[in-house]
């Protein structure tokens, strides 16, 4: 924001109270000289100003005295602040398009870039993982019905076995 240039016969008005208008503001600083606008920019939601203005002076010297006697001078009960205002700027980009460079915007779209493909490098080492482990999780499985199976056949060769499993079967039962 620093390095936009300023409008040295613009100034901005902050710390304006509710009841002030544009013809208020108009009338607290053409004592400093010719006024070409007033604008008091207006909420969308309440209709009401919000709480700061924009006074163009035809001179820049009469600017600059207005701004130096009016800064910190109260209006309404409320202390103004006034500096000279930055030019107004177009919506777009981040920081707005019309006072910058079109390139300026270029380093957080390459930030914005190698985020999202970091992203989906992440993602998809995830799903590799979710895959991986599925993958280990049936065979584990399968090894596990594959031990059942070689339990069954060992009873067959053991009599200590099968008597034990015919035990447990009458006491489960009876």
């Amino acid at each position: 924001m620093a390095n936009l240039p300023v409008q040295k016969n613009t100034l901005y008005v902050g710390g304006l109270a509710e009841e002030v208008n544009e013809a208020i503001l108009h009338a607290a600083f053409i004592p400093f000289g010719d006024i070409k606008d007033v604008k008091t920019p207006l909420d969308q939601a309440t209709q009401k100003h919000r709480s700061f203005g924009f006074v163009t002076f035809l001179e820049k010297e009469d600017a600059s005295a207005a701004m130096d006697n009016m800064d910190g001078a109260e209006l309404y009960g409320r202390v103004l602040t006034v500096n000279y205002a930055l030019p107004e700027r177009i919506k777009g980009g981040e920081q707005g398009w019309a006072a910058q460079p079109i390139w300026a915007d270029a380093d957080t779209w390459f930030e914005r870039q190698q985020q999202e493909e970091e992203m989906q490098r992440i993602q998809a080492e995830n799903r590799a993982a979710m895959q991986a482990a599925e993958e280990l999780h049936r065979k584990k499985m399968a090894q596990e019905r594959e031990g059942e199976k070689d339990e069954d056949s060992e009873m067959k060769d053991d009599p200590m076995a099968r008597a034990e499993a015919e035990v447990l079967k009458q006491n489960s039962s009876s």
